[in-house]
C-alpha cells in the first residue's frame, strides 16, 4: 500500500477562510476549508495578531470523527506562545468531504496543511513549520514529519505510534478499527503497517520530542517507548519526558507548564 502524494501537488491550497469568535482578543480564530487529496478539508486556524512573522505549528488531533475533535482552547493555548496554529479537522468531519481511515490515506489531511501554514502571511519561513500529534494524533504527526521534511520538530504527546499495538491493548476500539481499516491485523496485517511510521523513521528530519505519562489508559507507555528506541537507533535527535503519576489526559495545571515548556523546546530547534 502507498500513499500518493501527489495529492498534496504544490497549488493554491486555502479554499475558504472565514472568521469565528475568538476567546482570546488578540488572537484571529477562522474555519479554514482546504485542498487534501481532491477533497475539501476543514480545520481551525489560530492567528496571533502582535507580530508579522511567526513560526507554524501543525496541531493533529487524537480520535475519530467526533471524539477527540479539535479543541479551540487547545490551540488557543499553542497560538498564546507564539505559533500560527492550524488544526484538521480530517477528511468527512464537520462538513468535509470523504471519510477518515484512520491514519491511512486521510494522513494526507495532514501532509497538505503544511502548505496552509505556509501559506499564512504572517508565517515566518527561518522559524519554519512544527507538528504535534496527541493521541492518535500521533501518527499523523510522525507521517507529516516523514513525508514533509520542512518539519522542523515533532512532539508526540500520549501519542499512538504503533496500530498494532493499539489493536492489542484498546478492545473497546477493535469494533471501529476493524470497520474503518477494513479487518484485523491478523488478516490484514498489510493494512496495519501502512498506518504505523516506526518503520520509515530514517526519512524523519526535524527533532522529536516524547511525552507520555508511564500511567496511560488508553495510549500505553509502549507506543512512547518503541519510538523513542527506535528513533535512537536512527540517530535521531529525541528527547523524551515521562511522567510516573499521569495518565492520558494531564492534570489541568501541570498541562499547562508542561505545554509551555515545550513551546519552548519547539523554539529551540
Amino acid at each position: 500500500m502507498t500513499v500518493n502524494l501527489s495529492g498534496c501537488d504544490p497549488l493554491e491550497r486555502i479554499i475558504d477562510k472565514q472568521r469565528v469568535p475568538s476567546p482570546h482578543p488578540d488572537i484571529h480564530l477562522y474555519i479554514l476549508t482546504y485542498w487534501s487529496e481532491g477533497y475539501k478539508v476543514k480545520g481551525y486556524l489560530a492567528e496571533p495578531i502582535w507580530s508579522k512573522s511567526l513560526p507554524g505549528l501543525l496541531y493533529l488531533r487524537g480520535g475519530i470523527k467526533n471524539v477527540g475533535m479539535v479543541r479551540i482552547q487547545r490551540l488557543i493555548q499553542w497560538a498564546s506562545e507564539g505559533f500560527i496554529v492550524f488544526g484538521p479537522f480530517y477528511r468527512g468531519n464537520k462538513g468535509g468531504e470523504g471519510n477518515e481511515d484512520f491514519g491511512g490515506q486521510d494522513r494526507l489531511d495532514a501532509v497538505c496543511a503544511v502548505d496552509v501554514l505556509r501559506e499564512n502571511k504572517r508565517f515566518d519561513q527561518e522559524q519554519g513549520i512544527h507538528a504535534i500529534g496527541f493521541s492518535r494524533g500521533g501518527v499523523m504527526a510522525l507521517w507529516a514529519a516523514i513525508h514533509r521534511k520542512e518539519i522542523k520538530s515533532i512532539i508526540s504527546w500520549s501519542g499512538v505510534t504503533d496500530m498494532f499495538l493499539t489493536y492489542r491493548e484498546r478492545v473497546d476500539l477493535r469494533r471501529m478499527m476493524k470497520r474503518v481499516i477494513g479487518g484485523t491485523p491478523t488478516k490484514y496485517p498489510e493494512r496495519y503497517d501502512f498506518r504505523t511510521p516506526l518503520n520509515q523513521l530514517k526519512d524523519i528530519h526535524g527533532s522529536v520530542l516524547i511525552i507520555h505519562g508511564e500511567l496511560d489508559e488508553h495510549v500505553s507507555i509502549e507506543h512512547a517507548y518503541q519510538l523513542e528506541t527506535l528513533l535512537e537507533q536512527e540517530n535521531k535527535h529525541v528527547e523524551s519526558w515521562y511522567y510516573k503519576t499521569f495518565s492520558h489526559q494531564f492534570p489541568i495545571r501541570q498541562q499547562q507548564v508542561i505545554l509551555r515548556e515545550a513551546a519552548k523546546w519547539m523554539k529551540r530547534q
